[in-house]
């Protein structure tokens, strides 16, 4: 399968889940075009308490429409946008993917990936038991983050649902993803 663009949503509130739209601008160095995230220096309500001029790694959150099968095989029956994300792709594992690869989406949007998303309290009150069910263990123990990924807009424009979504992987060594 061909990776490509599933669904975009933004919300301009810092709620949790946000709206599917038809298209998002997403701005250069900013993230999406009307979305709370939107902004050079970190604009997570936690990470502005603690410093407000930390540069904004979570500009853009991309998740893997693949999970909402893993999800409903648990119980919970979710879709495009309610997990808080902008970007619902299919076909591609992002949590594979290193650090700084780059996804050139559609003709114009280049995003650099920075890490994972780290879920937080916000997911077990949109549905109670949704925190566990996105946190894994690998076999050395090691916790496993599946809610997605952060990236900084490099190259802005517009993404729609069906663009196609190319992969740059960075020069080795690769860097595994750690939460931002």
């Amino acid at each position: 399968m061909n990776a490509r663009v599933l669904a975009v949503a933004r919300d301009a509130a810092h709620r949790f889940s946000k709206q599917t739209v038809a298209d998002l601008a997403v701005l250069t160095g900013l993230g999406v075009a009307g979305d709370a995230h939107h902004g050079a220096t970190v604009q997570h309500r936690s990470r502005v308490a603690a410093d407000p001029s930390q540069p904004n790694l979570r500009q853009v959150h991309l998740l893997h429409a693949e999970l909402f099968d893993d999800l409903r095989a648990k119980g919970f029956d979710v879709g495009p946008g309610e997990l808080g994300e902008n970007v619902t792709t299919v076909g591609i594992d992002l949590l594979g993917l290193p650090r700084n690869t780059v996804l050139a989406i559609g003709s114009e949007v280049a995003l650099e990936v920075t890490g994972l998303r780290n879920p937080c309290a916000q997911i077990e009150r949109f549905r109670p038991g949704l925190l566990a069910a996105v946190l894994d263990r690998a076999p050395d123990g090691a916790l496993i983050r599946k809610a997605g990924i952060m990236t900084i807009v490099r190259a802005g424009g517009s993404i729609r649902p069906g663009d196609p979504i190319a992969v740059t992987l960075p020069p080795p060594p690769h860097l595994p993803l750690q939460p931002v």
